[in-house]
């Protein structure tokens, strides 16, 4: 990935797209933000891979992050709380929970961030 300097921020062209990051969100997305989703997202999406292993049929999947970061430590990511809401019929309760604690394991985001930032994740399922 090759990164340019514009006005405000940098920029970044990927095969998805142009990709725009500052510090000042009317200039691109924030670095905090992108962290946040790139955890939440690579975390959904193995779970996800996961479900369907396992033949546990769900609808849709919504994950809420909750960010925690210290001021005093030059605005740190100290603790993101991923809370899934899990839509399907009949599903699992336990094979849900043991299949995030698998996702966790097998997320690389996650796992490249576990010794530096605390992640927590709760699901509610709704039918």
């Amino acid at each position: 990935m090759e990164f340019k300097m514009k006005e405000v921020g940098f920029t970044t062209d990927l095969e998805y797209g142009e990709l725009h990051v500052a510090g000042d969100e009317s200039h691109g997305f924030r670095p905090f933000q992108l962290m946040v989703s790139s955890i939440a997202v690579c975390s959904g999406g193995v779970l996800r891979t996961i479900l369907k292993k396992k033949r546990i049929a769900i609808d849709d999947i919504t994950i809420q992050a909750n960010v925690e970061r210290n001021e005093a430590k030059a605005n740190r990511i100290e603790k993101i709380h991923l809370h899934y809401v899990i839509t399907g019929n009949n599903l699992p309760e336990e094979k849900i929970t043991q299949s995030i604690e698998l996702a966790r394991k097998n997320c690389p985001m996650v796992q490249s961030v576990i010794t530096s930032i605390e992640v927590e994740e709760t699901f509610e399922l709704k039918q």
